[in-house]
């Protein structure tokens, strides 16, 4: 992806009207902005083609549904991204957010939007030169959040708080990202991707109780069913992330973030030198099956 004067977001409402960078659009009193009760969800556009749209729409309704929100069908949803892929002036890669905010209290509906950004250079450059992470007690395990649905442990809500300060403290410890731990060692997941692990010829990642059942996993998991590797959930623990012959944050945006190192302590298959895209290393073959946008020559963004 060359590096650009990136054009400023572009937001759309449902009907496909397309609003101005500095249009109002949320009110002082939306609850989504008072308390964080809104649902959201973030996928890429790639050359106009947002990746896995419906799996993203389906998990919208059910965050929805588990903070007891209606939001609007999938086909209202696709105008507006429609609006904005089309309006879309930046680089081939794009990040699009469909947020469904709940609104004043006195509204009978969420106010929902669909926004497009550039993604970030900092969010490239980590898919070819890994990321280091510290482990972080989330406070509870995956069974005690299974056990307690109001902790919304599986749900994609703009309650982002914890997960932003836990990526502060990371950058204040000399780290780039943190996993989540559970109180009982369980390996949960970070605060905005999923874990998935190699061994030998077998990707694992966490079970998806008490976690975020991430979409780009599995699409991952089937491409790699498709040449050959085997897949599985299982419970992961620190130790075996050190021990694992790979170790990549996965996510809609990013995609496939190598990990490099685990509170300090390097990853030999991870490293800083085999972790990027070429010469056959894991990092490289996975990206492939991902279908990972590949850097214009020169470009250090």
């Amino acid at each position: 992806m060359a590096v650009t004067d990136h054009p400023a977001p572009l937001a759309a409402l449902l009907d496909g009207t397309l609003l101005g960078p500095g249009e109002p659009l949320l009110r002082p009193d939306d609850l989504g902005v008072l308390r964080g009760e809104g649902v959201f969800e973030t996928t890429l556009v790639v050359d106009g083609e947002p990746r896995d749209l419906e799996e993203h729409l389906a998990r919208l309704t059910v965050s929805a549904e588990l903070i007891a929100m209606t939001v609007p069908a999938p086909a209202e949803w696709r105008r507006g991204v429609r609006a904005v892929v089309r309006a879309w002036t930046g680089d081939r890669e794009m990040v699009l957010r469909l947020v469904a905010s709940r609104g004043p209290e006195s509204a009978g509906g969420p106010v929902c939007y669909v926004l497009g950004a550039a993604i970030s250079p900092r969010s490239v450059r980590q898919r070819t030169r890994g990321v280091r992470v510290l482990l972080l007690d989330r406070g509870f395990s995956a069974a005690a959040a299974h056990a307690a649905p109001w902790l919304l442990a599986g749900a994609k809500t703009l309650s982002y708080g914890v997960n932003m300060a836990a990526l502060r403290y990371a950058a204040d410890h000399d780290a780039d990202d943190v996993i989540f731990v559970g109180t009982d060692g369980g390996v949960l997941e970070a605060p905005t991707s999923t874990v998935v692990l190699a061994r030998g010829r077998t990707l694992f990642t966490p079970p998806t109780q008490g976690i975020l059942d991430g979409i780009t996993v599995r699409r991952l998991f089937r491409a790699a069913a498709g040449v050959g590797w085997a897949t599985g959930a299982q419970r992961l623990t620190g130790e075996e992330l050190l021990a694992a012959d790979g170790v990549w944050l996965v996510s809609s945006a990013r995609l496939l973030a190598p990990v490099t190192a685990v509170d300090g302590k390097q990853l030999v298959g991870n490293s800083p030198a085999t972790s990027a895209l070429a010469g056959g290393s894991l990092t490289a073959q996975l990206a492939e099956l991902l279908d990972v946008p590949v850097p214009v020559a020169g470009d250090d963004g």
